[in-house]
């Protein structure tokens, strides 16, 4: 196929990942990892003043629940980056409410 030719070598790993192959991830992370650390940076900046949680804590947070989410097609590296953003903010809103249940004394 023509349009497999020049294709971007994170959306071969992304679909090679998707497929099942696990050493497709090893090869992929080295790749997206500066990426990643910005998406953090920006979902940690909406968080309330006071946050202590680390970009790389939040980066390793996620790439926790994408390996353990399952299967996942991803259609190519904007899908990829689209689905780890989303991600991220549901840590950091999540991360928030823990913390303000703790401040108001809940469970």
């Amino acid at each position: 196929m023509a349009e497999e030719i020049g294709k971007n070598p994170v959306t071969e790993l992304l679909q090679a990942w998707s497929r099942g192959d696990r050493t497709a991830l090893n090869r992929l992370l080295p790749l997206v990892h500066n990426d990643l650390l910005r998406l953090a940076r920006q979902s940690l900046r909406s968080l309330a003043p006071g946050n202590t949680m680390q970009t790389t804590a939040l980066v390793n947070e996620a790439y926790l629940r994408l390996v353990g989410a399952g299967r996942v097609d991803y259609r190519d590296r904007a899908h990829f980056f689209a689905v780890c953003a989303t991600l991220m903010r549901q840590i950091a809103i999540d991360l928030t409410r823990t913390r303000g249940r703790e401040k108001r004394g809940g469970d």
